[in-house]
């Protein structure tokens, strides 16, 4: 899943990333929630025309999708996170999946690990290898009787890999470098064509560090969070029940 994430790298970072033309300076957030906004990476109108110049275009979008048909949002459930496994066929998802694709920059994502039936344990899960990666995301935007347009988006997300589905079943997918010209390719490429990148991560790519439950709470924002907490253990290996219906799945 991916209910919480981070991007506490700089802007130049996240440009040199996405090679886009300017990503404007933004804080470090280290606790963003759904409903927020975030940023998101789209290919531009000049990449139909072959051009050799960066043309992704960066868009901050609220993060939870609202489907173009959708008449009032307040009788949906809250679609921050879309399964890469059946998103092309989903009504709410099918249109961004074929003409929306994008890239959500991280510095890694928060998980909860159940124990018992009362209790959840947070980590944070970050690249072994530092700095920021790029999530699969899709963009849509909704229009509101009045007129008004709000660009919106959610995260894919696939079966966990063997690092983490001790904490988790599900977790976002990443997009590697190489692949994001082909992922943004939304005309001439159907998600068919790009199927084969919506998979688990490679073994070892993830780490997950045990941290305080402070990251619970949205109002809390400090890069503390982050830290490890003392008396937890690394993630465990043994695959959970699955836990579809926790609360603190958020999808």
């Amino acid at each position: 899943m991916c209910g919480r994430f981070a991007l506490n790298a700089t802007s130049d970072a996240v440009k040199s990333l996405l090679a886009v033309m300017e990503v404007d300076p933004f804080p470090p957030r280290y606790n963003i929630a759904p409903t927020q906004p975030i940023l998101m990476a789209l290919a531009g109108p000049a990449a139909a025309q072959g051009s050799n110049l960066p043309t992704r275009r960066t868009m901050l979008v609220r993060w939870g999708l609202i489907p173009s048909w959708a008449k009032n949002p307040a009788d949906l459930s809250l679609l921050f996170n879309a399964r890469s496994e059946t998103a092309a066929e989903k009504a709410s998802f099918r249109a961004a999946m074929r003409h929306r694709r994008a890239l959500v920059p991280a510095s890694g994502f928060y998980e909860w690990r159940r124990v018992g039936t009362k209790r959840a344990e947070p980590y944070w899960v970050r690249p072994r290898h530092g700095g920021v990666i790029a999530f699969a995301g899709l963009m849509e935007s909704w229009s509101e009787p009045g007129g008004t347009e709000m660009d919106t988006g959610a995260i894919l997300t696939t079966e966990a890999n063997e690092d983490l589905r001790g904490i988790h079943h599900r977790m976002p997918v990443v997009i590697d470098q190489q692949d994001f010209a082909r992922w943004l390719d939304c005309l001439n490429r159907e998600p068919r064509d790009v199927a084969d990148l919506l998979r688990p991560a490679d073994p070892g790519f993830f780490e997950a560090i045990p941290v305080s439950d402070r990251v619970n709470k949205v109002a809390n924002i400090g890069p503390e969070l982050q830290e490890r907490a003392e008396g937890r253990a690394a993630a465990p290996e043994e695959k959970p029940k699955d836990a579809s219906g926790d609360q603190l799945s958020l999808f």
